[in-house]
């Protein structure tokens, strides 16, 4: 165990990257893992109860939305996530992952405690709005903690599964809407409002479990504040159990600086890893329109195409949910193992094809709606796998400085491209009332999967079981003094 030493030209040479890597898993990492995991569960709670309450809303005598009306609404959080990401994602890497994740956590407390006092559309759609913003700061922040606390062996697994538990939120919030929709337990125009507090509720718990992770030391390193990050790795080695070795670590040197200007960060996003910046573009727009055109209007089909009782909606939501969540759980390791590049082409490409075939059946009205959503757990078995290994890629492949910010800049022009502007799309095609138009923008989504995959295929970086700073060099890392494997 080496502690940082600084030269007298303010070079820091640190072990400290390699032996956060070598760390046996322990309870520590098992409450990083749920402190900060939860992020998505609140996000599958946000994005279920906006599915499963839009009949609600539309039935309410005081909202009384239009299907329109509710694709603006999904829109709204969409468009709130991805200002969040770009703003809080900036901060995160100048101010750090602790004080930011605990902000954004506030924002979306505020926010969905809020929404259930809404009095208007336009009330509703402000409050969405700044949900959103709490839950994307949320993604950039958290992101860029888990990558950097977690052991190179296991990342990937870890983050795909930490992904994937969106759908334990959309499992609680379907539940919830299930009890609180349901008019012989609650008048419905109060449910939808109470449907809201679940989300505040359970963030309350999460603020108090997160005071207990530290700062990441690989952000403190390079702000140069060394001697606390060796404090917050040796407590960790010590809770941990981890034993020491007469082997000597792999250095990494650093020139400590606050701030890394924007101006760096663009041209390593553009000019250095522009082959990385294409592939992440690719997976995140693809995922996004494909999951949250389909996702935050699968209560719109429920209701108009086979009439199913907007407080029956949750039920449909379960197995949707248990195949989302199985297929992180039970392929993740696969991207450890077998290889980041062969996964995540293969996981997008069986999303592409089924996604061909269940539309085509539902545009054939072939299918019941237990049918159809038989046949949406298995298309999204794969879909879940592959749409958290897009977030895995942008967040583990650039250096260390600008992580939070890359994550931002990639989910907000993926959200954007894909995610607004597919719920809203497809608001309308369900509007016209044709099987055949909404089949349409069924195919432009597995068109956009395939042509993912085919671009991982080619280009994605096999990065398992890689080190950070072996995957991507630190911008402030000193050119040949530096013994990692970068």
């Amino acid at each position: 165990m080496t502690a940082p030493d600084r030269t007298s030209d303010g070079v820091v040479a640190t072990d400290i990257p390699a032996r956060l890597d070598r760390l046996p898993w322990s309870r520590f990492h098992t409450l990083v893992v749920v402190a900060l995991g939860v992020t998505w569960i609140l996000d599958g709670l946000e994005v279920t109860l906006a599915g499963s309450v839009s009949g609600a809303l539309k039935e309410s005598p005081v909202l009384r939305f239009t299907n329109t009306e509710i694709g603006m609404a999904g829109a709204a959080y969409l468009a709130g996530a991805v200002l969040g990401a770009l703003f809080f994602g900036w901060l995160t890497d100048r101010l750090g992952r602790k004080k930011l994740f605990t902000i954004t956590l506030f924002v979306y407390l505020a926010a969905t405690a809020a929404t259930a006092f809404s009095w208007n559309f336009w009330s509703f759609i402000v409050f969405r709005f700044f949900t959103g913003m709490g839950i994307g700061g949320e993604y950039t922040a958290i992101n860029s903690t888990i990558q950097e606390l977690v052991p190179a062996r296991v990342r990937g697994f870890v983050d795909l599964v930490i992904n994937g538990s969106f759908w334990v939120g959309a499992a609680l919030g379907a539940v919830g809407a299930i009890v609180l929709l349901n008019p012989v337990v609650v008048d419905p125009e109060l449910g939808w409002r109470l449907a809201f507090f679940i989300g505040s509720a359970l963030g309350l718990i999460i603020l108090v479990l997160r005071q207990w992770i530290p700062e990441s030391p690989r952000w403190l390193i390079g702000q140069g504040r060394t001697a606390e990050a060796e404090a917050i790795v040796a407590s960790i080695e010590a809770r941990s159990g981890a034993t020491t070795s007469s082997d000597p670590l792999p250095l990494t040197h650093l020139r400590p600086r606050p701030a890394t200007p924007l101006r760096e960060v663009f041209t390593a996003l553009f000019v250095i890893y522009r082959p990385r910046a294409l592939v992440g573009l690719a997976l995140m727009v693809s995922q996004a329109f494909f999951y949250n055109a389909i996702f935050f209007t699968y209560a719109l089909i429920l209701t108009d195409f086979y009439k199913v009782p907007s407080q029956a909606i949750g039920w449909f939501i379960l197995p949707f949910a248990a195949g989302n969540f199985l297929g992180p759980l039970l392929l993740g390791r696969l991207f450890d193992t077998v290889g980041r590049r062969i996964m995540i082409a293969a996981t997008y490409a069986a999303s592409g094809v089924l996604l061909t075939g269940t539309g085509w059946l539902f545009w054939q009205d072939l299918l019941t709606a237990a049918q159809l959503t038989a046949c949406w757990s298995v298309v999204f078995f794969f879909a879940s796998a592959a749409a958290s290994s897009a977030y895995l890629t942008v967040s583990e492949t650039f250096p260390v400085e600008m992580r939070a910010l890359a994550i931002a800049a990639f989910y907000a022009i993926g959200t954007g491209a894909g995610g607004v502007a597919g719920p809203w799309l497809f608001g309308i095609l369900i509007d016209t009332g044709s099987r055949g138009s909404v089949f349409a923008g069924y195919l432009f989504g597995a068109a956009l999967m395939l042509g993912a995959a085919a671009i991982a295929a080619r280009f994605a970086i096999r990065a398992e079981r890689q080190p950070l700073e072996a995957i991507a060099r630190p911008l402030n890392a000193v050119a040949g003094r530096s013994e990692s494997a970068v």
